[in-house]
């Protein structure tokens, strides 16, 4: 690799998973969308779980080479206030390969060992994340101007492990990890809605994570389907899913005016997701399956132009480059007269 390569593989931060999660998320969609649209929703879902695969694989081999050649970088990304809850993309992005791996080809050995490397590696994450908490802002502890959607990222990837664990047989320690993000997701919500109140909106490069209120409830409603909850917890997850995605759709304009950029990714998996649940709720010849369809077809052209983008991005250099530098402002000391 060239001085120019090494250069950008500095700036391939862990928010790169975001984009295994958008295919992992679109994969289950349209297996979800087989009992309405037959075999074709099958080979799509292989289809798109095997570019999740290969994406993975690329991402998994360039993280390894970055940590070695750019030691500093990584170091960089654990302490920086934002990116740091980005860290869990990787795991969530293990969990989800091997819940495609289990709604494609059913429970096997290699989702299995998948399965326990992203839950545990996400449990340690999520503990590493939350820990950071108890220190002082001055420390790099939680601060308002830190509190961004991302926070949402740790916790979304304990809500997923029942996808998968409870037909590998893991149903117990599966519904335990549940009950971490089940804990959390309000507790960041309530952060989040405080932040608006006292800080502002987050940076405007940020905005498309917006989209990810969509995740926590939709993602809760599917586990709580696989662990066996009567449909009715289901059913308002949805509806709070569906409020958040009409919620966040008020800021589509102001994201479609903006540059395109690895934040971006943020709206694919939330919306995936959606579809999932719809369709999951779904019964063929119901209004909700069509809904459900509807939504498939708005997340797989999402993600489309998603991959155009990040091609285009990429062959650019508009990617792989420093992020804008962002000073974060305590509250108090805004506040004080020059």
């Amino acid at each position: 690799m060239n001085a120019t390569g090494m250069l950008k593989l500095k700036f391939l931060v862990p928010g790169w998973y975001a984009v295994v999660m958008g295919l992992c998320g679109l994969a289950l969609a349209w297996h979800r969308a087989q009992p309405f649209m037959g075999d074709g929703a099958a080979a799509a879902a292989l289809a798109i779980g095997t570019l999740a695969v290969a994406v993975f694989a690329v991402l998994a081999v360039a993280t390894v080479w970055r940590a070695w050649r750019h030691p500093e970088a990584w170091a960089e990304d654990r302490r920086h206030p934002v990116r740091h809850t980005f860290i869990a993309a990787l795991p969530i992005a293990i969990i989800l390969l091997a819940t495609v791996g289990v709604a494609v080809f059913g429970p096997h050995l290699l989702a299995r060992a998948l399965w326990w490397v992203g839950s545990l590696a996400q449990w340690f994450v999520t503990a590493w994340v939350l820990a950071r908490w108890w220190r002082g802002a001055s420390a790099g502890g939680l601060q308002w101007a830190s509190v961004t959607p991302a926070l949402f990222i740790p916790i979304v990837g304990n809500v997923l492990v029942p996808l998968a664990g409870v037909p590998l047989g893991h149903a117990e320690w599966a519904a335990a990890q549940f009950g971490i993000g089940l804990l959390f997701w309000p507790v960041v919500l309530t952060l989040l809605v405080v932040r608006l109140a006292i800080q502002g909106l987050w940076p405007e490069r940020l905005l498309p994570t917006a989209f990810i209120f969509i995740a926590p409830p939709v993602v809760v409603g599917l586990s709580l389907l696989q662990l066996g909850a009567p449909p009715l917890w289901a059913w308002a997850c949805w509806g709070m899913g569906v409020f958040s995605f009409v919620w966040a759709a008020a800021l589509a304009r102001r994201i479609a005016a903006m540059p395109f950029g690895l934040p971006h990714w943020g709206m694919s998996f939330p919306l995936a997701a959606l579809a999932a649940l719809t369709l999951r709720l779904a019964q063929p010849g119901q209004p909700m399956a069509w809904a459900g369809l509807a939504l498939l077809a708005l997340a797989s052209l999402l993600i489309a132009g998603l991959v155009l983008a990040t091609v285009r991005g990429l062959r650019d250099g508009s990617l792989l480059a420093p992020e804008p530098v962002a000073t974060l402002v305590p509250v108090a000391a805004a506040a004080q007269p020059a």
